[in-house]
């Protein structure tokens, strides 16, 4: 996908633009995610699986953990399928280069957007003005060292820990906002193992992604990220976030 895979700053990059005084930057934790990055960068297809863990506040103030998996296929500069089961529902998102549907499993409805014509802009524009979540993306932001970088006061190194049965590289970045851990696999050619996001100003709320099951250059048919709604799906109508 040559450098542009993606760009969405779902989890880590809103964050982006607080004022750090001095700063704890291990070069040992940029080497290894300029290293995760320029893979993932070289990319021209890939498909992979994430599971996902939220904590969210309910209606009686208690933290609950909600789970979902998704699987995520893209071909750049313009062709991104995804398909989420989890408990708050099941969704899957088509984007062709020229329009983005959205389809709910539970409900049978579906909406087609118009898109802009890359995967980059098409992301970043459906979430700000339609809310829609695209499954663990930050891995994939051409900037992704430099937002870091930017974005907290440590990067740290740790070592190395073993991630269901994978030597993975643990790498650590705080602020005083949040607390995020990184686990890139040895084994897999320097690609995202697992990302765990502490929101400390939000009651110790966390994101946990756990990936697996990359397919790096795969060859996929461009009829894949062609959207047709199944049979008596119902055409809805959505209004963009004000």
């Amino acid at each position: 996908m040559k450098k542009h895979i993606l760009a969405i700053t779902l989890l880590i990059l809103p964050l982006l633009g607080f004022t750090q005084e001095s700063k704890n930057i291990d070069s040992t934790s940029i080497f290894i995610l300029d290293k995760m990055n320029d893979i993932i960068g070289d990319l021209e297809s890939v498909s992979f699986n994430v599971v996902t863990a939220t904590d969210k506040v309910n209606a009686k103030q208690d933290i609950e953990t909600h789970f979902s998996k998704s699987s995520v296929s893209m071909v750049g500069p313009d062709k991104l399928v995804s398909r989420t089961k989890g408990d708050r529902g099941s969704y899957g998102i088509w984007y062709d280069g020229s329009f983005v549907s959205y389809y709910s499993f539970d409900e049978n409805n579906y909406v087609t957007l118009e898109a802009p014509d890359n995967i980059i802009t098409m992301m970043d524009s459906m979430h700000v003005s339609f809310d829609f979540k695209f499954p663990a993306a930050d891995f994939f932001y051409p900037s992704f060292t430099d937002d870091i970088i930017d974005a907290f006061d440590t990067v740290q190194y740790i070592g190395k820990k073993m991630i269901e049965g994978e030597e993975c590289f643990h790498i650590m970045a705080t602020n005083n906002e949040m607390h995020v851990q990184i686990w890139i696999s040895n084994k897999t050619g320097m690609l995202p193992k697992k990302l765990l996001i502490i929101n400390i100003s939000e009651n110790n709320l966390q994101i946990e992604s756990t990936f697996n099951d990359w397919n790096l250059n795969p060859n996929i048919p461009e009829s894949v990220f062609d959207f047709l709604p199944p049979p008596n799906a119902r055409l809805i109508s959505i209004l963009a976030k004000s």
